[in-house]
């Protein structure tokens, strides 16, 4: 018998569908809305989107969307998600930039959620450029979260 090293399992996600509300706030279901881009049915059109799509992922953990999007140059080698940690709302602050007419983009958002039960939030200004003629995210700054 051959010992193989595993890959600790990721966590459960969370049971999204494609009729419910979508994640990133939009009126719109998740299969309509952030789905489809996880499937890779369309591509985000602007930085926004983008990050709300991404915002998504993070809550049904797809992992495979996020490192897709993701800036080669600061893409890590895989995304660790924290089984306690459940997303729980996400509010667009401002964007700059970001659509069909740019090359780079800026959204400032502010995600909550709860951590061991223990709400939280992240307030992050996030960078976003073209990459292969789609949006992908390269950084972003964190600021105090109000």
């Amino acid at each position: 018998m051959s010992r193989r090293a595993t890959r600790p399992k990721k966590p459960a996600a969370p049971s999204v569908t494609a009729d419910s509300p979508c994640p990133c706030g939009l009126a719109a279901p998740y299969g309509e809305c952030c789905g489809r881009f996880h499937s890779g049915a369309a591509a985000a059109p602007t930085a926004e989107v983008l990050m709300r799509s991404r915002y998504s992922a993070f809550v049904v953990r797809d992992e495979a969307y996020l490192l897709r999007t993701w800036a080669p140059r600061t893409r890590p080698a895989e995304v660790d998600f924290d089984p306690s940690l459940r997303w729980t709302g996400l509010e667009i602050r401002e964007t700059t930039d970001g659509t069909a007419f740019h090359q780079r983009g800026t959204v400032t958002f502010l995600a909550r959620y709860t951590q061991g039960g223990t709400p939280g939030s992240l307030h992050e200004h996030s960078r976003f450029t073209r990459h292969e003629g789609g949006w992908v995210y390269v950084d972003g700054d964190f600021a105090d979260a109000d």
